[in-house]
């Protein structure tokens, strides 16, 4: 009896005292569906496995033995440097393991780095030319894909990780939502370039885009600005001035359907108003 007891006061607690998520505290509950798509896009899905094969089976037989045992897709440990989001590494990161150089002495912690190297590459769809930091995983993923924007826009945010490559995805799709404005000198052209990349557009939305590619914090700010310019305050003095005015005209239209003498009374309180009108002399 106790010990029920006890269990149903810890489910209790444990629904009461849930942690909160990211979104759930302070101006983040205020952020769009369209912002939270993308996050789960890059944050909670499951990248690509790039430096390991996973297996498909859930069981496999030990050779050796002839045990049967289950299947662990364990991802190795990535190290994320800042300077990944200033190029493309097409997926891979910074391995940090041991490697033991010598079999009488004891294994050294050791990195592993991708070959970096520099290069240009063509977004057609924007028309213009990019020297960027790539790796040979990245050039042959480009050459996979028959091109730099169809590598971009196929390829979800959880595998491109690097920030560039978010920001060069979202002017790319901005860029066909507006109908690929860079190519008006040559409308073939542009009809061309529209209809191959079109097909992407119809797994985002306008509010999508806008939001798509964002860091938290960059979300954030636009969620404050938003809220100050939705909120901004009017100036008292211009409250006054705009009564003022509204008044001024209703007296205005108030004395053409007076008579003239009303009209004459109308004139020299409204002389008296401006201080820098002539006063009557005595």
């Amino acid at each position: 009896m106790a010990s029920s007891r006890i269990q149903a006061t810890a489910r209790h607690l444990s629904k009461t005292f849930k942690k909160k998520t990211r979104f759930e505290i302070g101006i983040a509950t205020e952020l769009p569906p369209a912002y939270k798509k993308f996050w789960r896009e890059w944050k909670v899905l499951k990248p690509a496995a790039v430096h390991f094969i996973p297996q498909e089976s859930k069981w496999k037989r030990d050779e050796l033995t002839g045990e049967t045992l289950p299947v662990q897709n364990v991802p190795l440990p990535l190290k994320y440097p800042g300077e990944i989001h200033e190029g493309l590494w097409g997926g891979e990161a910074v391995l940090k393991g041991f490697q033991k150089r010598d079999p009488r002495r004891r294994r050294v912690p050791h990195y592993w780095v991708p070959v970096l190297k520099r290069t240009v590459v063509k977004s057609e769809v924007l028309n213009t030319h990019l020297s960027v930091t790539v790796t040979d995983r990245t050039i042959k993923l480009i050459n996979d894909h028959y091109g730099f924007d169809h590598y971009l826009l196929k390829t979800p945010a959880c595998d491109l990780v690097s920030m560039l490559a978010l920001k060069l995805k979202r002017q790319i799709l901005a860029e066909l939502m507006n109908g690929c404005p860079r190519y008006e000198h040559d409308p073939a052209k542009q009809m061309a370039v529209y209809e191959e990349y079109k097909t992407y557009l119809t797994s985002y939305t306008p509010e999508e885009i806008e939001w798509y590619g964002l860091t938290w914090y960059e979300a954030l700010s636009k969620v404050a600005k938003m809220k100050e310019a939705a909120n901004k305050p009017v100036p008292l003095k211009n409250i006054y001035r705009k009564n003022l005015v509204e008044k001024l005209k209703a007296a205005e239209t108030e004395s053409d359907k007076s008579s003239p003498d009303d009209i004459s009374t109308t004139t020299s309180w409204l002389s008296k108003m401006n201080p820098f009108g002539k006063k009557d002399e005595a």
